[in-house]
């Protein structure tokens, strides 16, 4: 059998089950479900510049959780540091 018989076998199936009306919506649900899929996968690359571009109330807010988790730290090893109280 010829590589290509399979994809014929597929495409007569294909056009048995949803019918001639239906291919080209069946094709356009198919293209843009494929471009999503590209789109997905380049994303994570395209997410890190959006950061960048966050205002400047959200970037105040981003700096002032970074001092408030660099405090707890600073507190926690400082309580660590003193052990418990003897006398």
């Amino acid at each position: 059998m010829p590589k290509g018989f399979e994809w014929v076998v597929i495409l007569i199936v294909v056009l048995v089950i949803f019918g001639p009306k239906n291919l080209p919506k069946l094709g356009k649900s198919l293209g843009s479900t494929v471009k999503n899929l590209r789109e997905g996968m380049q994303g994570d690359d395209a997410s890190e510049p959006a950061e960048s571009d966050e205002s400047p109330e959200d970037k105040e807010i981003r700096e002032l959780e970074e001092k408030l988790a660099e405090a707890k730290k600073k507190k926690e090893a400082t309580s660590d540091d003193e052990g418990p109280i003897s006398e």
